[in-house]
């Protein structure tokens, strides 16, 4: 894969062969997910009341519905706006019953096939273009992802780094990058990880992003020059690399690890469930087969252990943890497992405070922004807490656009807006960290 200077001229006949081979193995394509989708919808109910809330659990597991948002049935209280997925087969069963139970409900997608379909991954849109002739408005495989860090490392060696902090369950490489300007032995650091649920993809969309920012504008943008003098950023562009894998090539909505059960044939674990940090407390389940699996210990998940035991050992410099997810537009800093005020509150709430401000002054987009708990759900285990509680004072997860109208499926000409407010929040919450806090 070329990023710089002309491409090789290939043979005439090379290039319609290459897109036709592109377009067969392109991922979101009924090819490739074998039609699987085709006719599914995504509806949204909400509750109104106890006894509708209740009605709506007994039938989670009867009409076999995927959580959307929230992301366990157990979340679901009244008024709560819940997004399902559900099949074909079930779907209509379930909207007459919804209309029989008078619960409030509409569709918001009405065929999850053809939304992939026409959304995103079109070949025509893959051509390469902007820095490196890598196209960073259009979302990538792993193997693309791990080929552009590679490459970055080798034509970026002053600013960039590249190592492993592991291996996944299957024994891929965990990449980080770290990013910043040698200036001096000691320098402050920020902790970034995208994509540690494999569907939300416009989260290692975003953490390709950030590293191009800053590779573009640090000579002619006084802050980015500020910060990557001041403080290194090791960049995490895909954590949970089996999942999202696994996402390209079989299930478009997975969201967990791939780790194996041996007593359950579900596979996998949440890895945002599974820091040790009240483990396996509310808002998180003990069945394998559950999308908020916390798994059968703490830090079971060689993803998981691996981050965390790199940021045990760079703890007295890791400043900022910041986690990308997808979809609700939020803000969210801890706690996320209790409903309890932070001891830095002020400084982490005033620098939320003006990140969601930056982020809205772009194209208006509006964020909630508050702790995880009261802003979002109770929920034990996450990378936030558990990073908060070690002693990184500003922990931060965003979850990225938007609010159900795309869902998962958020369509590729949204990656450009979507990332380019997202930076300025995290510029905001950088330039926060290198002041003193009011």
């Amino acid at each position: 894969m070329k990023f710089l200077g002309k491409p090789r001229s290939q043979p005439a006949a090379f290039l319609p062969l290459c897109w036709l081979f592109l377009r067969i193995l392109q991922p979101g394509h009924s090819h490739l997910y074998n039609n699987r989708y085709a006719g599914d919808k995504v509806i949204r109910l909400i509750p109104k009341t106890e006894e509708e809330t209740y009605t709506l659990k007994k039938i989670h597991h009867q009409f076999k519905v995927n959580m959307w948002q929230p992301s366990s049935i157990s979340y679901v209280t009244e008024g709560t706006v819940t997004d399902v997925h559900i099949s074909q087969n079930a779907s209509q069963a379930l909207l007459a019953f919804l209309q029989e139970a008078n619960i409030q409900h509409k569709i918001l997608i009405e065929d999850l096939q053809k939304v992939l379909e026409n959304g995103n991954h079109l070949p025509t849109q893959r051509k390469r273009r902007s820095l490196f002739e890598y196209n960073y408005e259009v979302y990538h495989s792993l193997e693309e992802i791990q080929s552009w860090m590679h490459h970055l490392n080798k034509t970026h060696s002053g600013l960039i780094h590249l190592f492993s902090i592991g291996r996944s369950y299957e024994g891929r490489s965990l990449f980080v990058l770290k990013l910043g300007r040698k200036s001096r032995a000691y320098k402050r650091a920020v902790w970034m990880d995208c994509g540690i649920h494999a569907r939300e993809w416009i989260g290692p969309a975003f953490c390709q992003w950030f590293v191009r920012e800053a590779l573009l504008t640090y000579r002619s943008d006084a802050a980015m020059r500020k910060m990557l003098k001041h403080l290194y950023f090791y960049i995490m562009p895909v954590f949970n690399v089996d999942g999202y894998h696994f996402s390209w090539t079989h299930d478009r909505f997975w969201r967990k690890t791939r780790s194996r059960n041996s007593r359950f044939h579900c596979r996998g674990v949440d890895a945002n469930r599974n820091w040790k940090v009240k483990w396996c407390d509310e808002g998180a389940s003990m069945h394998p087969c559950d999308d908020t699996y916390c798994g059968p210990f703490p830090e079971s998940e060689p993803e998981v252990k691996a981050v965390a035991n790199f940021l045990r050992k760079h703890r007295k410099h890791i400043q900022a943890y910041l986690s990308f997810h997808a979809y609700a537009q939020m803000l969210l800093y801890p706690y996320s497992y209790k409903y309890a005020t932070i001891p830095n509150f002020s400084c982490v709430e005033s620098a939320a405070y003006k990140a969601v401000k930056a982020l809205r002054s772009v194209y208006g987009v509006r964020y909630r922004y508050g702790p995880a708990s009261r802003t979002l759900y109770v929920s034990s285990g996450s990378s936030m807490d558990w990073a908060y509680k070690n002693g990184i004072p500003y922990a931060f997860a965003f979850e990225l656009r938007d609010t159900g109208h795309f869902g998962f499926l958020l369509p590729e000409v949204l990656i450009r807006p979507t990332c380019t407010e997202t930076m300025l929040a995290v510029k905001n919450i950088t330039m926060h960290l290198l002041k003193k806090c009011p």
